[in-house]
């Protein structure tokens, strides 16, 4: 997680970008068994994730990650990846997923599934919050601002891309102790609007 950070801190540096986090929580005190979800921009986000939160986190990403160099040696040795083509591979990796929670890790799903186009955000599938609610795990919720902006979709040599701030809300936990499968749709409907709100809260970032 240390060569994570150190990593991506340093490819953002010499391409120009900085990092404002904002914090509505205790950073410090974020759980370390968790799901961690955000809406997805830009592979910018992959990059920013690893230094706003302070434990390890395991990401589950799209397959296609394990094709672009700056990406592949760290996640196919640390994280899982999905072919979201698949329902059965799908399965799978949410399945790998919740062995790395039971094991006390936190694990990032983007329930878009894929890169948004101009900051547009996508439904949000059910994965990540149906996992959080059999798992009984809180969800720490991220909305990155402006990274489709500064890295657009298609990574790093193969989209436009410029220097400027990266700006992103970390939000306080949400708690799924004593939900059901009867709480999922309402819980994914509270992720998807605080989303919605801190976009539009933000929006002077990101036109």
């Amino acid at each position: 997680m240390v060569l994570k950070r150190w990593w991506g801190g340093l490819s953002i540096t010499l391409a120009g970008i900085f990092m404002k986090r904002i914090y509505r929580t205790d950073r410090n005190k974020l759980p370390s068994k968790c799901i961690v979800v955000a809406n997805h921009t830009s592979y910018l986000d992959i990059i920013m994730s690893v230094h706003l939160f302070p434990h390890t986190i395991i990401f589950m990403a799209k397959a296609e990650l394990l094709k672009v160099p700056l990406f592949s040696i760290f996640f196919k040795k640390l994280d899982i990846p999905v072919n979201r083509k698949s329902a059965s591979a799908s399965h799978q990796a949410l399945a790998k997923c919740g062995h790395e929670i039971d094991k006390g890790r936190a694990v990032f799903i983007f329930p878009e599934g894929t890169i948004s186009d101009e900051g547009k955000l996508k439904p949000f599938k059910n994965g990540a919050f149906k996992l959080a609610i059999e798992k009984q795990v809180p969800i720490v919720v991220i909305t990155y601002i402006n990274n489709w902006k500064l890295l657009q979709n298609g990574g790093f040599f193969k989209s436009f891309g410029r220097p400027g701030i990266a700006r992103a809300v970390v939000h306080p936990p949400i708690e799924t102790k004593g939900m059901t499968e009867e709480n999922l749709v309402s819980l994914r409907h509270q992720v998807y609007d605080l989303t919605v709100k801190t976009l539009e809260e933000f929006k002077k970032y990101s036109r």
